[in-house]
Protein backbone atom coordinates (compact mmCIF):
# COMPACT_ATOMS: atom_id res chain seq x y z
CA UNK A 1 0.00 0.00 0.00
CA UNK A 2 1.18 3.34 -0.83
CA UNK A 3 1.56 6.18 1.57
CA UNK A 4 1.04 9.58 0.68
CA UNK A 5 2.22 12.83 2.31
CA UNK A 6 0.81 15.99 2.48
CA UNK A 7 2.80 19.04 3.54
CA UNK A 8 1.78 21.72 5.20
CA UNK A 9 3.44 24.02 2.82
CA UNK A 10 1.41 22.35 -0.05
CA UNK A 11 -1.82 24.50 1.32
CA UNK A 12 -0.24 28.00 2.33
CA UNK A 13 -0.40 30.39 -0.20
CA UNK A 14 0.36 33.73 0.22
CA UNK A 15 -2.36 35.79 -1.55
CA UNK A 16 -2.69 39.36 -0.66
CA UNK A 17 -0.36 42.34 -0.81
CA UNK A 18 0.41 44.58 2.49
CA UNK A 19 1.06 48.44 1.47
CA UNK A 20 2.57 50.55 4.52
CA UNK A 21 1.14 54.07 4.34
CA UNK A 22 2.87 57.21 6.23
CA UNK A 23 0.21 59.97 7.40
CA UNK A 24 -0.46 61.76 10.31
CA UNK A 25 -4.47 61.90 9.28
CA UNK A 26 -7.28 60.92 11.24
CA UNK A 27 -8.33 57.22 9.57
CA UNK A 28 -11.62 57.87 8.52
CA UNK A 29 -9.71 61.08 6.66
CA UNK A 30 -7.41 58.88 4.61
CA UNK A 31 -10.08 56.41 3.89
CA UNK A 32 -12.21 59.11 2.30
CA UNK A 33 -8.50 59.82 0.18
CA UNK A 34 -8.17 56.53 -0.50
CA UNK A 35 -11.67 56.11 -1.94
CA UNK A 36 -11.40 58.92 -4.52
CA UNK A 37 -7.83 58.36 -5.72
CA UNK A 38 -8.29 54.23 -6.04
CA UNK A 39 -12.24 54.35 -6.49
CA UNK A 40 -12.88 52.09 -4.35
CA UNK A 41 -15.32 51.77 -1.33
CA UNK A 42 -13.59 51.70 2.51
CA UNK A 43 -16.19 51.74 5.14
CA UNK A 44 -15.67 51.32 8.91
CA UNK A 45 -16.23 48.44 10.08
CA UNK A 46 -18.52 47.14 12.93
CA UNK A 47 -15.69 45.34 14.15
CA UNK A 48 -12.22 46.72 15.19
CA UNK A 49 -9.32 44.26 15.23
CA UNK A 50 -8.68 43.21 18.31
CA UNK A 51 -4.85 41.84 19.22
CA UNK A 52 -3.97 40.51 22.93
CA UNK A 53 -0.71 40.49 24.69
CA UNK A 54 0.88 39.28 27.70
CA UNK A 55 -0.59 42.73 29.43
CA UNK A 56 -3.22 44.16 27.65
CA UNK A 57 -5.45 44.07 25.14
CA UNK A 58 -5.25 46.52 21.88
CA UNK A 59 -8.16 47.77 19.34
CA UNK A 60 -7.59 48.72 16.24
CA UNK A 61 -9.44 50.40 13.30
CA UNK A 62 -10.29 49.18 9.99
CA UNK A 63 -11.88 50.08 6.99
CA UNK A 64 -12.99 47.46 4.46
CA UNK A 65 -14.60 47.17 0.78
CA UNK A 66 -15.45 43.97 -0.64
CA UNK A 67 -15.21 43.77 -4.02
CA UNK A 68 -18.03 41.57 -5.63
CA UNK A 69 -16.46 41.90 -9.28
CA UNK A 70 -12.66 40.68 -8.49
CA UNK A 71 -13.40 39.08 -5.48
CA UNK A 72 -10.78 41.76 -4.08
CA UNK A 73 -11.08 42.71 -0.43
CA UNK A 74 -9.39 45.89 0.57
CA UNK A 75 -8.27 46.53 4.40
CA UNK A 76 -7.12 49.85 6.09
CA UNK A 77 -6.00 49.18 9.41
CA UNK A 78 -4.58 51.10 11.74
CA UNK A 79 -1.06 49.84 12.78
CA UNK A 80 -0.66 52.33 16.68
CA UNK A 81 -2.83 52.12 19.01
CA UNK A 82 -2.77 54.52 21.96
CA UNK A 83 -4.50 53.89 25.18
CA UNK A 84 -4.29 56.43 28.50
CA UNK A 85 -4.10 54.81 32.26
CA UNK A 86 -4.41 56.80 35.14
CA UNK A 87 -2.39 55.49 38.26
CA UNK A 88 -2.89 57.51 41.33
CA UNK A 89 0.21 58.33 42.69
CA UNK A 90 1.61 56.70 46.18
CA UNK A 91 4.05 58.73 47.16
CA UNK A 92 3.55 62.49 48.58
CA UNK A 93 6.03 64.33 46.36
CA UNK A 94 4.40 67.63 46.03
CA UNK A 95 1.67 69.69 47.73
CA UNK A 96 -0.84 67.78 46.19
CA UNK A 97 -0.94 64.18 48.04
CA UNK A 98 -3.85 62.77 45.67
CA UNK A 99 -2.44 63.52 42.38
CA UNK A 100 -3.15 61.35 39.27
CA UNK A 101 -0.70 60.40 36.58
CA UNK A 102 -1.73 59.76 33.28
CA UNK A 103 0.27 57.25 31.41
CA UNK A 104 -0.58 56.41 27.66
CA UNK A 105 0.47 53.09 26.41
CA UNK A 106 1.28 52.70 22.72
CA UNK A 107 0.53 49.06 20.96
CA UNK A 108 1.61 48.18 17.35
CA UNK A 109 -0.38 45.24 15.34
CA UNK A 110 2.99 44.89 13.50
CA UNK A 111 5.28 45.86 15.93
CA UNK A 112 8.83 45.35 13.68
CA UNK A 113 7.10 47.97 11.84
CA UNK A 114 6.47 50.82 14.76
CA UNK A 115 6.84 53.73 12.28
CA UNK A 116 3.84 52.91 10.24
CA UNK A 117 1.03 54.68 10.81
CA UNK A 118 -1.96 52.35 8.60
CA UNK A 119 -1.52 49.29 6.60
CA UNK A 120 -3.32 48.26 3.33
CA UNK A 121 -3.95 44.72 2.84
CA UNK A 122 -5.84 43.67 -0.10
CA UNK A 123 -6.65 40.12 -0.07
CA UNK A 124 -7.38 37.64 -3.26
CA UNK A 125 -5.71 39.76 -5.55
CA UNK A 126 -6.36 39.23 -8.85
CA UNK A 127 -3.76 38.39 -12.00
CA UNK A 128 -3.65 41.91 -13.09
CA UNK A 129 -3.67 43.51 -9.70
CA UNK A 130 0.16 45.48 -9.60
CA UNK A 131 0.85 46.68 -6.44
CA UNK A 132 3.46 49.32 -7.49
CA UNK A 133 0.43 51.46 -9.77
CA UNK A 134 -1.93 51.31 -6.50
CA UNK A 135 1.33 52.60 -4.36
CA UNK A 136 1.91 55.42 -6.52
CA UNK A 137 -1.72 56.34 -6.89
CA UNK A 138 -1.28 56.90 -2.86
CA UNK A 139 1.63 58.99 -3.08
CA UNK A 140 -0.49 61.28 -5.01
CA UNK A 141 -2.57 62.06 -2.19
CA UNK A 142 -1.02 64.86 -0.39
CA UNK A 143 -2.31 63.96 3.19
CA UNK A 144 0.01 60.62 2.66
CA UNK A 145 4.05 61.28 3.25
CA UNK A 146 5.26 57.79 1.76
CA UNK A 147 3.44 54.61 1.19
CA UNK A 148 5.75 51.17 -0.02
CA UNK A 149 5.06 47.62 -0.34
CA UNK A 150 5.35 45.20 3.00
CA UNK A 151 7.33 41.86 2.24
CA UNK A 152 5.71 38.99 3.95
CA UNK A 153 8.70 37.19 4.64
CA UNK A 154 10.40 39.60 6.42
CA UNK A 155 7.73 40.07 8.95
CA UNK A 156 7.34 37.93 12.35
CA UNK A 157 3.88 38.98 13.56
CA UNK A 158 2.41 38.03 10.51
CA UNK A 159 -0.15 36.28 12.58
CA UNK A 160 -1.82 39.39 13.50
CA UNK A 161 -2.87 39.91 9.83
CA UNK A 162 -5.29 36.65 10.29
CA UNK A 163 -8.73 38.54 11.00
Amino acid sequence: MAIHKLQIDDFVTIDYELIAIHSSTEDYRLAYFINQNLNILLEKSRKDISVKSAKTESCFSRFIFEDADTDTTWNLIQNKSSRAVSQQQNETISLFSEAEIDITTSSYLLPELKKVDYILKVENIPSFFVPDAVVNKLLGIKHIATAYTIEHNKLKSKNNLIF
